[in-house]
């Protein structure tokens, strides 16, 4: 009996896990067997913004063209996305492709977006630009470890979850804090924000979530240093001058702090030599794998597939394309 809603998998993992190549096969043994076309929701904080193609690892044209893709090239650099319109977007975005008889697929790694859709939101204060310039210029003369020293006094919960290197997060909490005079912890406390999905059910939907997760780290930072050495062969550096001459955009954008993007920017301004923008780029990209797969940990209804060991895309199509099978019309 076909559903009357069809199950969305989610499929997560930390960055290099191989999740394009699983939501990928997904969709083609969709196709091979005559079952309703995938398209993808891309749950990825980069992925939005368009012109960033190499450092975000940007599915390629030929596989945009293949499989629909939605929530990837939808706003300019110099523009923010937040999970609340991620949230809003995503459950409009799966009821119109449930409406042309499709299912939804939700791939990415930005775990604060499959929170937000998971367990909902509260309304977080709007950005507050004369606070944010404040912070900026402590910043400045006292380092982000200092000021995440600061957060870890008024708000330790989230301060534990970054890096004290971690201005774009550090910052925005204790934006927060001085504006509402309460930690960002006490927003997260996973009440369903109805401002931001009013059309939406009582509850936030459930999705089977799929992860995939290393058993051996070594592996993943073997797997990133492959990804970072070939977004430089692939002219990383340029995609980044290209960017610094539209002269719309500066390092504190939340755009020009994505992984990868930040490192080259600071290279270009010269605070250190070319030699050593592999090394920083990997060490940041580890970085954020290892939140990551922390945040992850904190979803115990996942399921985990080991992406380094096996055959992690068989063992996908093997937990969802029964489903998809059973609910096929």
């Amino acid at each position: 009996m076909v559903p009357a809603t069809p199950t969305t998998f989610a499929l997560a993992g930390p960055t290099a896990s191989g999740k394009t190549a699983a939501a990928l096969a997904i969709a083609r043994a969709c196709r091979d067997r005559g079952l309703p076309p995938v398209e993808i929701i891309s749950v990825d904080s980069a992925l939005v913004y368009r012109g960033m193609d190499i450092g975000t690892a940007k599915p390629s044209a030929a596989e945009l063209a293949e499989v629909p893709h939605h929530l990837v090239d939808v706003i300019e650099p110099t523009a923010a996305y937040s999970a609340a319109e991620f949230v809003t977007d995503t459950r409009r975005l799966i009821g119109e492709i449930h409406a042309r008889g499709a299912r939804a697929l939700l791939v990415g790694g930005t775990m604060l977006y499959f929170k937000a859709l998971f367990d909902g939101i509260d309304a977080l204060p709007v950005a507050d630009p004369a606070v944010r310039a404040a912070l900026d210029e402590r910043a400045r003369a006292t380092g982000w470890p200092a000021m995440h020293a600061l957060l870890a006094a008024v708000d330790p919960v989230t301060a534990a979850r970054l890096s004290p290197n971690d201005a774009q997060r550090i910052q925005r909490a204790l934006e927060v804090w001085q504006v509402s005079g309460q930690p960002l912890s006490s927003f997260h406390t996973g009440r369903f924000d109805r401002t931001a999905a009013a059309d939406a059910a009582d509850t936030p939907p459930e999705f089977p979530l799929l992860s995939l997760e290393p058993t051996d780290r070594a592996w993943l930072h073997a797997r990133i240093a492959q990804r970072f050495a070939a977004m430089l062969e692939q002219g990383l550096i340029a995609e980044v001058q290209r960017l610094r001459a539209r002269g719309d955009l500066h390092p504190e954008l939340p755009s020009m702090r994505c992984v990868g993007y930040r490192q080259t920017w600071e290279m270009l301004d010269g605070l250190w030599p070319a030699a050593q923008l592999m090394d920083k780029g990997i060490a940041a990209t580890r970085q954020l794998a290892k939140r990551q797969i922390t945040w992850l940990r904190g979803m115990a209804q996942r399921e985990v597939i080991a992406c380094d060991s096996g055959d992690p895309v068989a063992a996908v199509l093997a937990r969802v394309m029964p489903v998809l099978e059973r609910e096929a019309p």
